[in-house]
């Protein structure tokens, strides 16, 4: 009997991580496993190098925000394998709590690599709302649900942690490339 295969992922349940690792299941026919939620690539790659999963999925490069900075200084603390990289096409949503307009919002909270993704829009749409540096989008959107962010706050998430964390979408697709593709890598020991 073959064991569930435990991956770690940097990111929170609605994450791109999450559907970066269910993509990459799919794509290499992994029927039985198990996603861990360890929020950052740090706790992936720890949890990779000391065995507590099988893989590790994590974001390394963006199309458009270029490098992930928290991935790099985590690479190079940790001894581990590439297994394979791919890349996933994401697109970014500007998620409110249930009711909330534009003109309530002040503040935006998201990873600083989907706020970078989505630079040029929020500076043309949201030029004097504060930007918050968030460890990871679908936290970020949890987070404002939970009651952890302001009511004022509106998070850039995937669209689906609007129907995860029961939030309105004010709008979708505001990455600033049409196409913006991120390249993940699975890790192993």
């Amino acid at each position: 009997m073959n064991k569930k295969a435990k991956i770690g992922i940097c990111g929170n349940v609605g994450s791109f991580s999450e559907e970066a690792a269910i993509h990459y299941c799919q794509k290499n026919k992994i029927e039985d496993y198990e996603l861990v939620y360890l929020i950052t690539a740090e706790n992936t790659l720890s949890a990779v190098t000391l065995g507590e999963v099988d893989k590790g999925i994590f974001p390394i490069e963006n199309s458009n925000g270029g490098i992930v900075y928290e991935s790099v200084y985590a690479m190079a603390k940790y001894t581990f394998n590439i297994e394979k990289m791919f890349d996933i096409d994401v697109r970014h949503c500007l998620l409110v709590l249930p009711g909330k307009k534009l003109e309530d919002i002040n503040k935006i909270a998201s990873h600083q690599q989907a706020l970078k993704q989505c630079k040029m829009y929020l500076k043309k749409r949201w030029p004097d709302a504060e930007l918050l540096d968030w460890p990871d989008t679908a936290q970020a959107a949890r987070d404002l649900n939970e009651g952890n962010l302001t009511p004022d706050t509106a998070v850039v998430a995937p669209l689906v942690c609007s129907k995860l964390y029961n939030l309105d979408v004010l709008e979708e697709g505001i990455q600033d490339l049409k196409f913006n593709f991120t390249t993940f890598i699975a890790a192993v020991k």
